[in-house]
């Protein structure tokens, strides 16, 4: 990753720092209200990092109705295209594979760059209950949300 032409090294780690995860989310675009309708259990949270643990990009995987989920995946505005939020879902990816999941479960607000990486559009009744998004203020104005789901081989 280059900024005003230095290379920055780019730092991926699993960290306990969710509240600073949902901060960020919150910042670069996604909808926490802290409101949760369903129970939903934090499995593991990935930060990533340059410089003197500058927050990029993070990912936070969790279970709800005993399916694992992708409770909020970003990149930075300034960081997108570069590859980062591939990199963050490879590893998400790969944290349920270790933990013996075989499915991983959605809501995407960039359908595309997940059908890239392999997810499908689903229906709803077919996901864990975590479409919390027609009380979103952003749901089908700024946001047009589809749930996907990845079978994990």
């Amino acid at each position: 990753m280059t900024k005003c032409g230095f290379k920055l090294r780019v730092q991926l780690e699993q960290t306990d720092e969710y509240e600073r995860l949902v901060r960020f989310f919150a910042k670069n675009g996604l909808e926490f209200d802290g409101e949760e309708e369903v129970d939903t259990d934090i499995v593991r949270c990935y930060k990533m990092t340059v410089l003197n643990d500058f927050l990029v990009g993070g990912v936070v995987i969790a279970k709800r109705e005993g399916r694992f989920i992708i409770d909020g995946i970003a990149v930075s505005e300034e960081q997108r295209l570069g590859g980062l939020g591939a990199i963050l879902l490879k590893k998400a990816v790969q944290a349920v594979r270790e933990l013996g999941g075989n499915e991983l479960y959605l809501v995407a607000r960039a359908p595309g760059f997940f059908r890239k990486h392999g997810f499908v559009s689903i229906p709803a009744e077919e996901a864990p209950n975590f479409f919390e998004c027609k009380q979103c203020p952003q749901y089908l104005d700024t946001c047009y949300p589809e749930i996907m789901k990845l079978v994990i081989t």
